[in-house]
């Protein structure tokens, strides 16, 4: 009996293929295996009772890397037999496409590349069927050597033997290389390569240096995490004076083991920075968490161990993206001369291309689960499956901060890696570039474009673009509700919610600024039910930066008396007299203010009376600092549930002014905040019926507030929806834009 079986799912690039060629041999089953784009097919000849077992095992056995989401079995009526099993060549055909994103260098190739008998010793891409690069390096699907970058690099007679030998670890694997035939590490603008360049970089980097690497997905800044000199410098050079820097750790000789830190993707994970290793304070300033990741490319661990004379080198390395802050991340030799040269005092490069960049990962922990707040390397373009979806293909450009996108296809979102901040016209080509890349190879073509509601988004503008070139229209969806819905997606949900995001700043369907909203959201669309108090922002762009200015306007609006204010305002020594004066000239007559609903403006002008940040270097470092305020304190009171947020943060201005200790003060704004929203959740609930809340929006990165609103939901007895795989901030807004397209 002839059967045809069709495996969907992450099954291109993971040794799957080789991985069937040596189960049908063990199973004695003739046939073939080949990627067809969307899925592998396998065609198998043999007993009912012997094909089933064969299918188990592929479910049971697969690769390590593999996710299986469906298996079709068909038996074939024709007459055709097969000699032998084979892996035979891959063509394109139309379906669902999974792409595998790339992946950390395993266990296996580790101990080869330090083994001085193997002839990979060294090499600063070893790679094998469960590591290495896949979507960074791929042109075209089906994933095969000829669509990659590696197509650059043919194979020598050795590599070529294992790629075609069953029994290789190697056998089928796309990236396979060595010394003799591989890529290869030089010193841009220099005469180093190979060893020698690797040492010139070690060496710098010991004495103090900046190095820039390239990596899987773009360049690094690299410098010693206990040089606080040399972490100076790079702040300095970056333009980066507060917002912690991630570290890498020389593997697991001074880094906590967790199954997250040392899993295949290795993202960069928030620990607690005293369970972790000694860095310079300048690392993460006024921060009790470190972003910590571990090697996760052969290139990392040839820095940190060359067999070298540069003795004593640095386990911990500052690693951060490669680039001018607000720019997209280096990928080539030109993007790192023109970008990294100002930076860096040596740039490492090789001359395999990166087709797609891709950032690292961040991901906090919540309840000792992951809890995502950017997603990239090793996780995109994993796609979310939402069972309700049409059957429609959406690109969604996402948001204007933090912005990735989306290409969905029926049931299936694909995310794609970050791409940065659109405030630079680097990444506003990068974006454009990218999502071109991506339709391609996911072979997506969109029937819609979705964007953000705000008409001066260079986001919204794309779409725009985008749409005319495709003769296509563009969907503008409010920014809130696309928070809402990327929550219910994530978690597969399409029943009505109580949507709560809180955040900076989305353009409200009023006009507004709205950012701590309370929603009706279902598959007909959304109501705005309640939100936080109103206040006066004024300032424009400087408002989101300059917290002190949202706290002069929120006492302004409790006392009521411009003296007065002036006077609290001194005293809290917000900032001096001449600014607060014509902040409030400002407020007074009207003069670029707008009514606001922020809560990401609340936690800045709480920071403000605090004093523990008025003026921000980067986005949400107030919010950031006051989480890290508050989770040194503990609470004083038990406050009462339905203070309105104009009364908490009266409250906390009273207390402050008769000198309570701020970090108290600090916890008690969470706590409070908290309450507030699990009280106005439950007064939706008495009006609509609805029991189930969806949390989203960067709010709620702020992982303090995350616990304590889950806590108390959960014992007002709400059923909860928030975040885990995809980002509450904007990093995933696109999810839920892609999502309007199907509610529409």
């Amino acid at each position: 009996m002839l059967y045809n079986i069709k495996v969907f799912g992450i099954v291109q690039g993971v040794g799957f293929r080789p991985f069937i060629d040596r189960l049908a041999n063990t199973f004695h089953l003739n046939g073939s295996v080949a990627n067809r784009g969307s899925y592998v097919e396998i065609f198998v000849q043999g007993g009912e009772g012997t094909v089933k077992a064969f299918v188990n095992a592929i479910k049971n056995e697969s690769p390590p890397r593999a996710i299986i989401i469906d298996i079709t079995i068909d038996i074939i009526t024709t007459a055709k037999t097969f000699a032998d099993f084979r892996i035979i060549d891959s063509e394109r055909e139309s379906g669902n496409i999974f792409v595998s994103p790339d992946i950390a260098i395993c266990d296996k190739c580790r101990a080869e590349l330090f083994d001085k008998n193997n002839r990979r010793y060294l090499h600063p891409f070893i790679n094998c069927t469960d590591c290495g690069p896949r979507l960074t390096i791929m042109q075209k699907m089906p994933y095969d050597r000829e669509r990659t970058s590696m197509s650059a690099f043919p194979m020598c007679d050795d590599c070529r033997e294992e790629y075609y030998n069953p029994t290789s670890r190697r056998y089928d694997a796309q990236p396979v290389c060595c010394n003799a035939c591989g890529p290869e590490v030089y010193i841009l603008d220099g005469e180093e390569c190979g060893g020698e360049a690797i040492t010139k970089v070690r060496k710098i980097i010991k004495n103090g240096g900046i190095a820039a690497i390239k990596g899987i997905g773009g360049f690094h800044l690299a410098c010693d995490a206990t040089n606080i000199e040399a972490v100076q410098r790079l702040r300095e050079r970056k333009y980066r004076p507060q917002k912690p820097f991630a570290v890498m750790i020389n593997f697991l000789k001074v880094c906590p083991s967790t199954h997250i830190v040392n899993g295949h993707q290795k993202p960069i994970v928030l620990l607690p920075k005293d369970a972790v290793c000694k860095v310079a304070e300048n690392v993460a300033p006024n921060n009790h968490k470190l972003g910590v990741m571990l090697p996760y490319t052969p290139l990392h661990l040839l820095i940190f161990d060359y067999p070298d004379n540069v003795a004593d080198f640095p386990e911990v390395l500052v690693m951060t993206s490669g680039n001018i802050s607000g720019t997209p991340l280096a990928t080539n030799d030109e993007e790192a001369r023109r970008d990294l040269s100002t930076i860096a005092d040596v740039i490492l490069t090789h001359n395999r291309d990166i087709l797609i960049r891709s950032d690292d990962t961040v991901m906090d922990i919540v309840d000792g689960k992951p809890y995502m707040i950017r997603r990239s390397r090793g996780y995109a373009p994993l796609p979310i499956h939402f069972s309700a979806a049409k059957s429609i293909s959406v690109l969604a450009v996402g948001g204007e901060l933090k912005n990735t996108f989306c290409l969905s296809k029926g049931d299936l979102f694909y995310m794609s890696p970050y791409i940065g901040d659109l405030t630079d016209l680097r990444t506003v080509e990068a974006l454009k570039s990218s999502v071109k890349r991506m339709i391609d190879l996911l072979e997506i073509n969109p029937d819609v474009i979705a964007c953000d509601l705000h008409p001066r988004y260079h986001s919204t503008q794309i779409a725009e673009e985008l749409a005319a070139e495709m003769g296509i229209h563009v969907l503008k969806v409010q920014h809130h509700y696309a928070h809402i819905l990327s929550c219910m997606a994530e978690n597969d949900f399409s029943d009505p919610v109580i949507g709560v995001a809180f955040d900076g700043t989305g353009y409200g369907t009023d006009g507004t600024v709205w950012g701590g909203e309370f929603m009706i959201v279902d598959a007909q669309g959304f109501r705005r039910v309640d939100s936080i108090t109103p206040f006066i922002q004024a300032g424009g762009d400087k408002s989101s930066v300059e917290g002190w200015r949202n706290a002069v306007s929120m006492i302004f609006d409790i006392v009521g008396d411009v003296e007065e204010t002036k006077k609290i305002a001194a005293r809290l020594n917000l900032a001096d007299e001449r600014k607060y004066g014509g902040h409030l000239y400002m407020i007074q007559n009207n003069f670029n203010c707008v009514t606001s609903t922020s809560a990401g403006r609340l936690f800045d002008a709480v920071s403000a009376i605090l004093g523990i940040c008025s003026h921000a270097t980067f986005e949400g470092e107030a919010a950031m600092k006051l989480q890290y305020y508050a989770e040194c304190g503990i609470s004083s009171t038990e406050l009462r549930a339905n203070f309105s947020t104009k009364e908490i943060f009266a409250s906390l201005l009273e207390r402050r002014l008769h000198g309570e200790d701020v970090h108290r003060l600090a916890f008690d704004f969470h706590s409070a905040l908290a309450g507030y929203i699990v009280d106005t959740c439950q007064k939706i609930r008495e009006r609509q019926k609805i029991s189930t809340v969806a949390l989203s929006g960067g709010v709620f990165q702020n992982t303090l507030l995350l616990t304590l609103t889950l806590d108390r939901l959960k014992a007002a007895g709400f059923e909860i929806l928030h975040h885990k795989k995809i980002p509450p901030n904007d990093g995933g807004i696109a999810l839920g834009q892609g999502l309007a397209v199907h509610f529409s």
